[in-house]
């Protein structure tokens, strides 16, 4: 009897360990998407010769409504960005000028970054875009990580496959390699600072790197304040804001 208590006992304990693959990526997705966010972030573009940064703040709604303004340096602050579905706008003080981000222009870097447009726009949940295959387990840094494979089920992806290293206990993507269709690598990221932020585990850094770009020392973006569900006006999201 004392046995099959102990076999019980094992497998219950075992089981609440593993997860499924689904639900892997639903406990991703949660910590990383949320009803909606207001943030300040730096992202720090490291060049050959010198880095700079650039100051931003975000409010943004789901996977569809998003809006940015860059607060500093001088010659960045003013310029704003508006997302709305899949369409994205970008205004400059220096011309004046309301421009459609769209096409090939998606591809484009923000800002010399080694994001691109196409990166900003992509955020829909996880679960939504890829099928996943687990690769098995490995320890980095004395802590357990998934490998997981995400191979797209949607069509027009920038990244028809990504693989991700997933720490079991953050349940976040702490490294990934982003790859062309033809499984070719374009970029890395990784994150850190991992801190429990109401109720979920976030970073408080991203680092990414566009492999396609010789000597690219990479792209910070740090998260200096970050609030979860708070509301956010309808009218934030307007074209009309870009120019005030």
């Amino acid at each position: 009897m004392r046995h099959i208590i102990l076999l019980l006992l094992f497998s219950f304990v075992f089981g609440q360990n593993e997860m499924t693959v689904e639900e892997i990526i639903q406990a991703m997705d949660n910590n990383l998407n949320a009803k909606s966010r207001v943030l300040t972030s730096k992202m720090v573009v490291h060049g050959r010769r010198a880095s700079r940064t650039i100051e931003s703040k975000n409010w943004v709604v789901g996977t569809d409504l998003a809006f940015t303004e860059y607060l500093s340096p001088p010659r960045e602050a003013g310029t704003k960005m508006l997302k709305v579905g899949n369409k994205l706008w970008t205004y400059s003080p220096q011309t004046d000028r309301v421009i459609q981000i769209s096409g090939h222009m998606l591809r484009q870097s923000v800002m010399g970054s080694d994001m691109s447009y196409n990166d900003m726009m992509e955020d829909r949940p996880l679960v939504e875009l890829y099928e996943a295959t687990l690769e098995g387990s490995i320890e980095i840094d004395g802590r357990d990580h998934w490998i997981m494979l995400l191979e797209a089920k949607v069509k027009g992806l920038s990244y028809p496959k990504r693989r991700a290293w997933i720490d079991k206990e953050y349940l976040l993507p702490m490294k990934e390699e982003l790859y062309a269709k033809s499984g070719k690598l374009l970029k890395t990221s990784t994150m850190d600072g991992i801190r429990k932020i109401q109720g979920r585990w976030f970073p408080s850094r991203f680092i990414f790197k566009d492999e396609l770009k010789r000597n690219s020392k990479g792209t910070e973006w740090i998260i200096d304040e970050i609030e979860f569900d708070r509301d956010i006006p309808e009218r934030r999201f307007s074209k009309a804001l870009l120019r005030k």
